[in-house]
């Protein structure tokens, strides 16, 4: 059961995302392009597709190579992103002319360096929440008041874990080396989807029927299908078998199991989300500089101050590991995992030397109507926080 840092305030209610329209979100820019350069930064509009599949019809389009785009932030499908791609060696206008389904060009100017990953201040987000309950907009006014003063924890929650909520169980069976688990894990659990045919698919290979399995998986599972494909050849190789996967959804399941350690943290920490203790490892907000707290009491104005906060760990064989306390806490959640930090120094390009992240986030320019049965949210959030731990204060759906 998730705990909320504004518990004491009653939940709202609601459903969002129920059209594009009414969930937007807007990159807030590190920086504006200088009009000079070899790279066209380019302000798209994408609607009902991620950042990746914008990133491969605009390649495509313009004939560049998809490594070759540049961006600052992963968006997904839901709704409708306004964010910027830098992509090489195309003229603005031509990128203007661009008649591409899903995406609308706003701007293209030109700029020296590609755009990275990370490249960005946050997100500015205008949210509907339909059919919410009586007393709403007062409850949604605490509860945005609380979190503008404490912070919002810093929580990754369900939709980092993919479709069917696993993929941080794939990436806990990668680090333990049990590549069996991570491919059962992987062709999925058949109670946590509804499409029939995917449902079958995962119950034959559940029954030990790989060619049957390999026969139901529809063509756009490569992943599942190469995996069964190899395991036909030798059934009993699964780290081989487990080659299959993209290096890039390998990182992916790591990142997700580290996400969700750091959730647990941040769950035991609720309750002092706002505070520092000696040992905790501080955070600074101004620049992401990390420091061990020695003295919590000299602290406690730039926490009150929001310039510093506590962390939690996305653990890494490298990471800064906290004192006291909270040192304990994470080492005993690790442990539980059955793992030392040295578990993640792994090979084939998926080292994970681990990092810091802040176990709040300020909310900025947070103001929230009422229209009809509906509440209207407009909010700002630094980059690598998501909207969805707003939200979840304030419907308390969880």
């Amino acid at each position: 059961m998730q705990r909320y840092l504004t518990a004491e305030v009653p939940g709202t209610g609601g459903t969002i995302k129920n059209s594009p329209e009414e969930f937007i979100v807007e990159e807030i820019p590190a920086y504006l392009p200088s009009g000079q350069g070899e790279h066209c930064y380019v302000a798209i509009e994408k609607r009902g597709i991620t950042t990746l599949e914008a990133v491969r019809r605009l390649a495509k389009a313009l004939g560049v190579q998809e490594r070759d785009v540049g961006y600052a932030g992963m968006k997904d499908a839901v709704g409708i992103t306004r964010q910027t791609v830098s992509i090489p060696r195309v003229a603005p206008d031509k990128v203007r002319a661009l008649d591409i389904p899903g995406i609308k060009v706003l701007s293209a100017v030109l700029h020296g360096n590609k755009l990275r990953l990370g490249h960005l201040k946050g997100n500015r987000f205008e949210i509907r929440v339909r059919d919410v309950a009586p007393g709403a907009l007062a409850q949604a006014e605490a509860v945005l008041a609380v979190l503008t003063s404490r912070g919002v924890p810093n929580r990754f929650g369900v939709q980092r874990y993919g479709v069917q909520g696993n993929t941080h169980d794939i990436g806990a069976a990668m680090l333990r080396r049990d590549f069996k688990a991570a491919i059962d894990t992987l062709i999925g659990d058949p109670t946590q989807v509804a499409d029939e045919r995917w449902r079958q698919a995962i119950e034959a290979y559940r029954q030990g029927d790989l060619a049957g399995s390999l026969s139901l998986f529809p063509g756009h599972f490569r992943t599942e299908r190469e995996l069964l494909g190899r395991l036909l050849q030798r059934p009993d190789a699964y780290e081989k078998a487990f080659h299959a996967v993209q290096p890039r959804m390998k990182r992916l399941y790591l990142s997700a199991f580290q996400s969700s350690l750091f959730d647990l943290v941040l769950e035991q920490r609720m309750d002092r989300l706002d505070q520092v203790e000696e040992g905790d490892i501080a955070f600074k907000h101004d620049n992401g500089a990390c420091f061990l707290v020695q003295d919590p009491a000299a602290e406690a104005p730039r926490v009150q101050a929001f310039e510093i906060s506590a962390t939690g760990p996305m653990f890494g064989c490298t990471m800064m590991e906290a004192k006291g306390a909270q040192g304990e806490l994470e080492a005993g959640i690790l442990a539980a995992e059955g793992l030392v930090p040295d578990s993640f120094n792994l090979s084939g390009g998926l080292r994970m030397e681990g990092e810091r992240r802040p176990l709040r986030v300020p909310l900025s320019a947070a103001s929230v109507r009422q229209d009809d049965s509906d509440l209207l949210f407009d909010f700002s959030l630094p980059r690598g926080a998501y909207a969805t731990c707003v939200l979840s204060e304030v419907m308390k759906d969880q």
